[in-house]
């Protein structure tokens, strides 16, 4: 237990320590542009409607089942609303390689030796002017039924994202409906040379690719026999593999399905491109557009400003960006500002992992948002697996200041383990003083991740996938969210009464989430306040304030699964000149579950609440005036 203290102060050192250096090199706070929070639902497209409960791993289309674009319906859609989502990323709609035939509808097919799983990966697009064909009722009209959805969408009050993946793309890219004059990646590449500006991939002149060694007992298919799955490939010169591999034959555990693709960066890490002036930080889209706009730039910045601005005609509202850090920061000052030129309202997320890089592409990059990932969430999930204190947050919060808007905040996603796994925490119930944290400490978007909200644990062995996250690889069914989805009624007919609970406080916090002022204006940490002045205060514990002009909160959340506490919090002198509150006695409404509506009196400069907190418990008052 002590090395597990030490190891937590150590943890708390690093994190000051690393938020105050970066600290040095911060501008002036980013404001907010919208008046209420944004809320996005993640939903793995092919899994969503899927009722089949087979789960064979490696199980094909026809054992193991998929949804379709037509299962979100009117009915499923109005439900994922009133959850109170804003927001749909629809994961998984571009046409990426997978291992079904499809050829009667053009389609070439996928090669099991360069296809992860059986479904397929998402991040290998193999056609980005079309769809996945698995999504469709009839394929032939893929792209309708999709545009179908998205007005659907459209007509439920929420907005549509999907997925870029501008690193990489799948090793067999075939586009079969380019608009015209769209050539397909590659098509003019100059083969014979590692690297040209306008060359889409690098290449390995004089080497034939050979598909990996397997290992670990892994075979392509789980063993099963399909003509294509022969240990070969032809790619002749091999390719650079998309996470960068330079090898003919990559590793089994490289990104061996895609190749990546060339911005322009030469292999010794120059660029042959002019670089964004520093001075660009503080400028907005419009003075970005117009560098850009004259320049002649690599050919691959074309395509995907093409590829953004057809699905942008389409109805789609906003990109996800995977693995954003991997490619130029000033590209994506093109493609963004393109993009915002079109549509300055267009939800713009992308994954970026190093905090270092998190200011450049705010800034100059243009995102909108970023994954709060390394930061927030590590954090959170320490505590949450219980060698974490409550006293990393408020550090975190501070160090992010500048920034906090721009960080979108999550406890799920498909790349990480669901929390009802054994893995993370084994009990759904543990997320919830997570989540309020994570929906309420700034003023960034919150994502959840579907089947999230009523304790999906993702325990399948898929054949590629492997239990704790649900797998994007293959085709499999989501057995606690098949309960909710209830036979295509939507309206959680099968859920446990657990569920049905668990369901209710992420309907409730989200919806409050949306509507709240104060979450979109101040923030202010209370807890270390508390910590040194009152009696029975725990690092289990958290509390802080939001506030703006018309709203008043007060939040505290116990992270304890086993303990209660009783204490007298302490709200600041400092924070009660802010609220301008007079000497007296305060009404405090509970937000969340109406649970306590209790009062907060004021006494010489400083407030004191009474408060009782059960395990896993959160309040969000309100003060009255």
């Amino acid at each position: 237990m002590k090395l597990k203290y030490i190891l937590t102060f150590l943890i708390i050192f690093v994190t000051v320590y690393s938020c105050e250096q970066r600290s040095n090199h911060k501008q002036k706070p980013l404001q907010p542009i919208m008046e209420k929070k944004e809320v996005v639902y993640q939903v793995f497209t092919r899994l969503f409607g899927n009722t089949k409960t087979t789960n064979k791993p490696w199980g094909t289309i026809e054992e193991n089942g998929v949804g379709k674009f037509v299962d979100f319906s009117d009915k499923a859609l109005a439900e994922i609303k009133d959850l109170g989502i804003t927001h749909i990323w629809y994961t998984g709609v571009p046409h990426h390689a997978l291992i079904r035939d499809y050829s009667a509808y053009e389609i070439s097919n996928d090669d099991p030796d360069v296809v992860k799983g059986r479904a397929g990966s998402p991040y290998a697009v193999k056609d980005y002017y079309n769809v996945n064909p698995d999504l469709a009722i009839d394929p032939s009209k893929r792209l309708e039924e999709f545009k179908e959805l998205i007005q659907r969408t459209h007509n439920a009050g929420m907005k549509v994202i999907i997925d870029i993946v501008p690193n990489h793309v799948a090793r067999n890219y075939e586009g079969i409906t380019n608009p015209e004059g769209v050539k397909d990646f590659g098509a003019s590449d100059d083969t014979s040379k590692e690297y040209d500006v306008n060359n889409n991939f690098y290449y390995i002149p004089g080497e034939v690719f050979k598909v990996p060694q397997w290992q670990d007992g892994y075979l392509p298919l789980g063993g099963d026999e399909n003509s294509l799955a022969d240990s070969k490939f032809e790619e002749v010169p091999a390719k650079w593999t998309g996470n960068g591999s330079r090898l003919a034959q990559p590793h089994v555990n490289d990104w061996y399905e895609t190749v990546k693709i060339n911005y322009g960066v030469r292999p010794d890490g120059t660029k042959d491109f002019e670089e964004l002036p520093d001075e660009y930080r503080n400028k907005d889209y419009k003075v970005h557009y117009e560098f850009w706009k004259d320049k002649t730039l690599p050919d691959s910045w074309y395509k995907f400003k093409d590829i953004t601005q057809y699905w942008l005609d389409f109805g789609v509202d906003g990109f996800r960006f995977d693995m954003a850090e991997m490619v130029p920061v000033e590209f994506w000052s093109f493609l963004n500002s393109n993009i915002k030129i079109k549509n300055p309202d267009a939800f713009l997320l992308a994954e970026v992992y190093n905090p270092d890089l998190y200011r450049d592409y705010i800034s100059q990059g243009k995102m909108d948002y970023l994954y709060d990932k390394v930061e927030l969430y590590d954090s959170i999930k320490h505590i949450m697996k219980g060698y974490g204190w409550t006293d990393h947050i408020p550090v975190v919060q501070k160090g992010m200041a500048d920034i906090e808007h721009h960080m979108l905040h999550f406890l799920e996603n498909h790349d990480e383990q669901r929390i009802a796994s054994p893995d993370f925490v084994g009990n759904a119930q543990l997320g919830k003083p997570a989540m309020v944290v994570s929906a309420t400490i700034s003023t960034s978007p919150t994502m959840i991740y579907f089947g999230q909200e009523v304790g999906e644990p993702a325990a399948e062995d898929a054949g590629f996938g492997k239990p704790t996250r649900t797998s994007i690889f293959d085709y499999i069914g989501v057995p606690h969210h098949q309960r909710w989805v209830n036979n295509k009624e939507f309206d959680g007919g099968q859920l446990s009464d657990e569920e049905k609970n668990l369901r209710d406080f992420y309907k409730r916090l989200l919806n409050f989430t949306i509507q709240s002022e104060a979450l979109m204006g101040e923030y202010q940490e209370i807890h270390f306040y508390n910590k040194e002045k009152t009696e029975g205060y725990d690092h289990r514990v958290l509390s802080y304030v939001r506030w703006s002009d018309t709203e008043k909160l007060i939040i505290i959340t116990n992270f304890d699964s086993l303990n209660n506490y009783s204490f007298k919090l302490k709200v600041p002198e400092d924070i009660i000149t802010k609220w301008d509150l007079n000497e007296g006695v305060y009404p405090l409404t509970e937000t969340l579950y109406a649970a306590v509506n209790t009062n907060m009196s004021v006494r010489n400069g400083q407030g004191q609440i009474q408060v009782e907190l059960q395990p896993l418990q959160s309040y969000i008052f309100k003060v009255e005036k």
